[in-house]
């Protein structure tokens, strides 16, 4: 069994990205967005309820998601930026299922819209992007959270940190979810010159 991969190659990630936009899907596009820019596990992001990111009385998203985490059982606050609140914008503001309210949930499920998506029809989903921007590496719900951290380390963005946003309990956890591979090493060599 293969392990979950994050997605590496910047055009095969923004053709994963953009696939459900193409599509007009904005609930799909919406959700491999925010997946990729929050780190949240997919039953804390299939748990958003629009309550947890649009404030209804001022007609705007708020700075921050505060959710609790259902595997930890930690508060986590994530800072929104504008690639989630432009793709929820874009949910919010289309004309499918409309009018949205606190209580539903962003990402519900087609057949039952009071409920929320399922992690299998999340990861269909997920699979289906991925077949489309032909990513070869096997990609899950879980690579969305992967890439995040991929990207993160990328940009210098210190281990500590990344174990603190994930909630590990270790830095040996993190170190697996960063997937550092050759090419990675060989870039540092390459690139220190002394």
């Amino acid at each position: 069994m293969s392990t979950t991969q994050p997605i590496k190659d910047k055009t095969a990630l923004e053709n994963f990205k953009n696939y459900y936009l193409a599509k007009q899907n904005f609930r799909n596009y919406s959700l491999i967005v925010t997946g990729l820019n929050t780190a949240l596990r997919i039953s804390d992001l299939l748990s958003l309820q629009w309550k947890n990111v649009y404030d209804f009385s001022s007609r705007c998203f708020f700075k921050h998601i505060r959710i609790t985490e259902q595997k930890t059982g930690k508060q986590s606050i994530i800072a929104m930026n504008s690639s989630v609140k432009n793709s929820l914008s874009i949910l919010l503001n289309s004309k499918s299922r409309c009018p949205r309210l606190p209580d539903d949930y962003i990402f519900n499920s087609s057949q039952n819209p009071q409920m929320p998506l399922s992690r299998y029809q999340a990861y269909r989903i997920i699979r289906e992007a991925a077949s489309a921007a032909h990513l070869e590496e096997p990609v899950s719900c879980h690579s969305l959270r992967k890439t995040f951290g991929y990207f993160a380390w990328k940009e210098g963005v210190p281990p500590a940190m990344l174990m603190n946003i994930y909630n590990h309990s270790s830095y040996q956890i993190t170190k697996k979810y960063l997937c550092i591979e050759q090419d990675d090493r060989d870039e540092v060599f390459l690139n220190i010159n002394i």
